[in-house]
């Protein structure tokens, strides 16, 4: 008997209907629970087959939990030491590279430090910062948010140089990012499960949570052409990047998706949030993942080895060649299980470049870091302590923010 764990948040729909049908389709020979945990021994026996993991970004026990089972051989869904090692910044500067289209993002210095970080610790950093060439780069009005952050959690659209330090101020220790809006026609979240299976769901960001006005179920929003840019899009960054489960939003601006979020490895999948038709979906996508890999082949040796464990598909690859030719065959499965919009209007779009080229590119994908490309004017001053290393209170909400998600979502 394999045994499969559930390891959640606050969820409730989700991992109870997870639980339900992974035990009817498992028939006694596959069952699933939810993980309950104590002390973790070093050397613990392992517990499960698989878990599947909706919560660790935020309990760094359970994180340790994680990377110990797989340590022990157990599947994890997602892999926790990539999602450890991983952060959105990154994420724009490899999209760059696999020919995905991102608005233009700078990575900026925090604006606090934790305690013991003295002015002799960032004597490599700029002072006073040019912000005036950076809203040159992204232009106005722009999108803050942290390097690493989810759930849309300290967000906010800032219109000015001076909206953008008010809001700067309040970060903390919190490293962020500053994004170009993309002034979207059409906005579209999608799902992908096991790095095939995708689905394309229309979405307004600007609807409040559990508005019921968020998602939509509308086959017609995108064109073929379009939606097959979409998907070959999602299918890039997620097999690029690893993850199992994924979503991935595009804000679409005069025919092109622009990736604005793709490192959501515990999306929303609640009924009460997504609605019947898509938590259906998105379920059913994960219990035929979960048997699938049970019913892979596993390594006969394991490699400790810390890009075995980053990687352990080309770590089973290099070890079984076979494994290759699988994935290969299992990609042409994606065509009939993916659900691509019907045309309701005619939009030019060139499809991105094929999946095998994209793959090849990244795996000599390097980071970059964004370069501002205009002159600072000499008027403009920066905001009073920017580069304080001084602690602060906790950072209070932004005066301009936007709507959170649901926090099971990274």
């Amino acid at each position: 008997m394999k045994k499969v764990g559930i390891l959640v948040g606050r969820e409730q729909s989700f991992p109870e209907s997870l639980i339900q049908r992974i035990n009817e389709r498992g028939a006694g020979e596959v069952t699933a629970e939810y993980v309950k945990l104590g002390g973790i021994r070093y050397d613990d026996p392992p517990r499960y087959d698989l878990i599947i993991d909706r919560i660790s970004h935020e309990i760094p026990f359970y994180r340790a939990f994680l990377k110990r089972a797989a340590l022990e051989g157990a599947i994890i869904i997602n892999n926790p030491f990539w999602w450890s090692a991983d952060d959105k910044f990154f994420n724009y500067s490899l999209a760059t590279k696999l020919g995905v289209a991102i608005p233009k993002t700078v990575l900026l210095p925090q604006k606090d430090y934790i305690q013991g970080v003295t002015s002799e610790s960032l004597r490599n950093l700029e002072f006073p910062l040019d912000w005036q060439a950076i809203v040159d780069y992204t232009g106005m009005p722009a999108i803050i948010k942290p390097f690493d952050g989810g759930g849309w959690k300290n967000v906010s659209r800032v219109n000015s140089l001076e909206e953008l330090w008010h809001v700067y101020d309040q970060t903390g220790t919190l490293c962020m990012t500053l994004q170009e809006f993309v002034e979207f026609d059409q906005f579209v979240r999608c799902y992908c499960i096991g790095q095939e299976e995708v689905m394309i769901m229309p979405y307004d960001p600007r609807k409040p949570y559990l508005s019921g006005e968020q998602y939509l179920h509308n086959p017609n929003y995108l064109t073929p052409e379009l939606a097959a840019r979409v998907t070959n899009d999602v299918h890039t960054l997620c097999r690029a990047l690893g993850y199992d489960i994924n979503t991935v939003e595009f804000a679409i601006k005069e025919g092109v998706p622009y990736a604005i979020d793709f490192m959501n490895p515990a999306p929303d999948a609640e009924l009460i949030s997504v609605g019947e038709f898509y938590h259906n979906w998105v379920t059913d996508a994960v219990v035929r993942l979960v048997f699938k890999r049970l019913a892979e082949p596993r390594a006969n040796a394991t490699r400790y080895r810390w890009d075995a464990l980053l990687n352990p598909d080309a770590a089973k690859e290099e070890s079984a060649p076979e494994t290759a030719l699988a994935a290969v065959a299992s990609a042409a499965e994606q065509a009939a299980r993916t659900i691509v919009p019907e045309p309701v209007r005619e939009i030019g779009a060139d499809i991105a470049a094929g999946v095998g080229a994209l793959m090849s590119d990244a795996a000599s994908a390097v980071s970059g870091i964004v370069e501002a490309v205009s002159q600072p004017k000499e008027e403009t001053k920066p905001p009073r302590n920017a580069t304080s290393t001084k602690r602060t209170a906790p950072a209070k909400k932004p005066a301009v923010s936007r709507k959170k998600k649901p926090e099971t979502e990274l």
